[in-house]
C-alpha cells in the first residue's frame, strides 16, 4: 500500500494492489501504520448510479474517515471546513472503485460526500468516532462557492441532503 499526499493537509488516497487468479481476487484494505487512526466504527452503504450522498460532518465528536469501495465506483468529494486552515472551504476529488484499488483517508473537520458512478456501489467507511445524530450537519451538495463540478446537475438526494446549508452559513 502507498499513500499519496493531496493538497489538503491530511487528507490522503492510499493506493493498494489486488492479487487475481481464477478464485477471484485478494486486496489490502487498511494499514494502520499507515494512518494511525484508531478506525472503531465501520459503516457499509449501496447507492445507485446518480446517488449523490452529502456533503456531510459532524459538528461535535468529529471523525477521521477511511473510504473504500467494495463494488462499483464513485466520484468522492471532501471539502475542508478547518476554519484555520489555509486550504479552508477548498475541496479535493477522487475516483474510488473496486478496480483502481485506492481509498480516501479523510481527517476530522472535513465534509465529506460521493456520487455513485456505475449500477450498483457498495462502500465501506471506517470511522474514528461512532454517529451521533444530533452533531450532524450537511452542506449544499451544489454550493456556488464550494464549486464542486459534480457529473450532473440532478443527482438522486435523501430529503436530508436537499436540505443542506450553505457554505457561507458554515
Amino acid at each position: 500500500m502507498k499513500l499519496i499526499k493531496t493538497k489538503l493537509k491530511g487528507l490522503f488516497i492510499l493506493k493498494g494492489k489486488a492479487f487475481y487468479d481464477k478464485r477471484g481476487f485478494l486486496r489490502e484494505a487498511f494499514k494502520k501504520k499507515l494512518i494511525k487512526k484508531n478506525l472503531i466504527f465501520l459503516i457499509v452503504s449501496k447507492s445507485k448510479k446518480n446517488v449523490l450522498r452529502g456533503l456531510h460532518m459532524q459538528k461535535k465528536n468529529q471523525q477521521d474517515k477511511y473510504i473504500l469501495v467494495l463494488k462499483g465506483k464513485i466520484l468522492d468529494v471532501a471539502v475542508d471546513l478547518r476554519k484555520k486552515s489555509r486550504t479552508y472551504g477548498k475541496h479535493h476529488k477522487v475516483i474510488l472503485s473496486d478496480q483502481n484499488c485506492k481509498s480516501f483517508f479523510i481527517p476530522k473537520g472535513f465534509a465529506h460526500g460521493f456520487y455513485g458512478l456505475e449500477k450498483e456501489n457498495i462502500v465501506l467507511y471506517g470511522c474514528s468516532n461512532y454517529r451521533n445524530k444530533q452533531s450532524e450537519m450537511t452542506l449544499n451538495w451544489n454550493d456556488k462557492d464550494l464549486n464542486i463540478k459534480w457529473p450532473t446537475k440532478k443527482p438522486i438526494l435523501s430529503k436530508k441532503d436537499q436540505k443542506g446549508i450553505k457554505f457561507s452559513e458554515f
